[in-house]
């Protein structure tokens, strides 16, 4: 059986997902495809493990698919605040007070009521699929996979692992950084391995939920903490948190081994101060860490979005908001192609989606990319540039605060100096 479509969107995660609800929105014809089942979301059970922060700019996007508000029916966590400092020992620590080099974001700098929301991307990937169903030309084909996408001058044909085609003026590749549908288009990537891995770890604290997220900088790589919600009557003056311990594969592998006292014991020893004493593990992952770049964002009657098109260095959590960032800007320039009665796979408009996208991506990986190597070391010249930095971020409010609103969506344009800084850096092989 062939069934007919505008588009058809491989892979249902939170890009995915709002590109299909967008697109239906907009009166397209759509089919959401993934090989997994629908996301589920049950308020007794423990976080999941894998939460991202949505930024200010996400949340308005959502808002506009009509998703945020399943969102807010499950569970979020506003953040007002964001926080960075340097870890590293120097020969002026003892010296210097210790927020000397501590830098902190404020909403109320930046005339807005939070920063964004730390969320479980289940429950993002569950508000964005509600949002979808309402949809009436979205149709949702969970469980199963591509195995095939054949092209010609009018259509693509996509054919499923139980044979059923789909034939559509476009395809979407929204199926994550191991893409299929990237690698069925023909579609190379630049890639590069850092030398760290992640390691999350979802936890409870003592202590009311925090309105700040923080990172300190070690050696090692930084450590970071995400408030979640209240931890609920059955653990009183408890509250949920997520923690990100980035280091070398064998700490990271040494770390997993540990049991859940032992590692709350490393924890409490080998993080910041300002974490709150911990009270239980919930559960721990950890993944590797990989900057990614497609070499080219479309191809034929094919298009990428997201970690298809792009990976980033996590440690700012700009990775799903880029996503986002992508879909939007997708979903614009189809609806013209279609008021312009053109081809969806016009070359003209998805040039246009690449000429957008990709310097808007590239600026973050590549400012994500310094600021990993300026703090993940301690040669002297770049421990002095970093204290340096840190030091003039804290001194210069309004400069700090324009590249804060660019990084939170709040801005659609970067500030002067953030962009002709990442414009004069030699240009990496992987961009």
């Amino acid at each position: 059986m062939t069934q007919d479509f505008d588009i058809v969107i491989v892979g249902a995660g939170m890009v995915g997902a709002a590109l299909a609800t967008g697109l239906g929105r907009e009166g397209f014809s759509v089919a959401m495809v993934d090989r997994a089942p629908a996301p589920t979301f049950n308020p007794d059970t423990a976080p999941d493990i894998r939460v991202s922060a949505l930024s200010a700019g996400s949340e308005a996007y959502l808002q506009s698919l009509g998703a945020w508000n399943h969102i807010l029916a499950m569970r979020t966590t506003p953040y007002r605040r964001l926080a960075v400092w340097d870890e590293a020992p120097h020969p002026l620590s003892k010296l210097l007070p210790r927020t000397a080099n501590h830098v902190e974001f404020n909403a109320d700098g930046l005339n807005a009521t939070h920063l964004g929301h730390i969320v479980e991307n289940s429950v993002t990937q569950k508000g964005l699929w509600q949002a979808a169903e309402a949809e009436p030309t979205v149709s949702i084909l969970a469980g199963n996979g591509v195995s095939s996408i054949a092209q010609t001058e009018t259509q693509a044909t996509v054919t499923l692992e139980n044979n059923q085609q789909l034939t559509a003026a476009l395809v979407i590749g929204a199926d994550g950084a191991q893409s299929r549908v990237r690698d069925m288009a023909g579609i190379g990537v630049t890639k590069d391995q850092y030398s760290q891995q992640a390691m999350i770890i979802s936890v409870r604290y003592h202590g009311e939920v925090q309105d700040i997220t923080w990172q300190g900088f070690y050696p090692s790589g930084p450590r970071a903490f995400l408030p979640l919600y209240s931890a609920g009557p059955q653990y009183p003056g408890e509250s949920q948190g997520s923690l990100v311990w980035y280091d070398s594969p064998a700490e990271i592998a040494r770390l997993k081994g540990l049991s859940n006292e032992a590692l709350m014991a490393e924890i409490q020893k080998g993080f910041p101060q300002e974490l709150p004493p911990l009270t239980h593990i919930e559960d721990r992952g950890s993944f590797p860490i990989a900057r990614q770049h497609a070499k080219h964002y479309y191809s034929g009657r094919v298009v990428l979005t997201g970690d298809s098109a792009h990976t980033i260095n996590p440690l700012a959590g700009q990775g799903v908001n880029l996503g986002f960032q992508d879909a939007e800007c997708l979903q614009g320039l189809l609806k013209e192609a279609r008021r312009s009665g053109e081809d969806l796979a016009s070359a003209h408009w998805l040039g246009l989606y690449e000429q957008q996208r990709r310097p808007a991506n590239r600026r973050m990986m590549l400012a994500m990319d310094l600021f990993y190597h300026l703090f993940s070391n301690t040669i002297p010249p770049l421990h002095l540039a970093r204290n340096l930095g840190l030091g003039a971020a804290r001194a210069l409010p309004f400069a700090r605060n324009k590249v804060a609103r660019y990084a939170m969506g709040l801005d659609s344009q970067p500030p002067a100096l953030f962009r002709e800084i990442t414009n004069r850096l030699p240009m990496p092989n992987w961009l």
